[in-house]
């Protein structure tokens, strides 16, 4: 592992993922929304908001996976990243993030709740923090099924295969 990948994990007490890469939750808010006040998608109280660091090293990838809420991602530190995401609507977009404007770059972008989505960094590995509203929750997290995605969008197969676990 390198040297600023190692520090970033220390300093930070980031722990494994299981989408991939390193985190830490540094934010749930103190107030909570009812199951009421949520849309029916959400079973149970949620945090009004989350937050985490996110690290994703260059050997690693963010496979694909979605959750119920929107997701912003904040660029910190490192080389921009991409992020994929496979709207409803059967559309792939890809965003990089990053402080290159003037390469297309951008350092925050959201990632509409419901969209299968997976990140990779473009170089030695990518520092953000990613905010989530309604707050994250890990009933909320569905990992890809590789078999099941290629299904829904046969022209994204290889890009599919690259970012899925199973």
């Amino acid at each position: 592992m390198k040297s600023k990948v190692k520090h970033w994990i220390h300093a930070l007490d980031l722990e494994k993922h299981p989408e991939g890469g390193y985190f830490k939750e540094v934010y749930r808010s103190s107030e909570s929304l009812s199951d009421q006040q949520l849309p029916e998608r959400f079973t149970g109280q949620r945090s009004i908001a989350t937050s985490i660091y996110f690290l994703l090293p260059e050997y690693e990838y963010s496979a694909f996976h979605r959750i119920q809420s929107d997701e912003t991602w904040y660029f910190h530190e490192g080389s921009p990243l991409e992020i994929y995401v496979l709207k409803t609507n059967g559309d792939l977009h890809i965003q990089k993030l990053g402080l290159n404007v003037e390469a297309g770059e951008i350092p925050q972008f959201t990632v509409p709740y419901g969209h299968w989505f997976a990140a990779k960094s473009l170089g030695n590995y990518s520092l953000v923090g990613c905010a989530v509203a309604p707050g994250f929750d890990f009933s909320d997290f569905e990992m890809a099924s590789a078999d099941v995605l290629c299904e829904q969008f046969p022209q994204y197969k290889d890009l599919i295969k690259q970012f899925s676990i199973d």
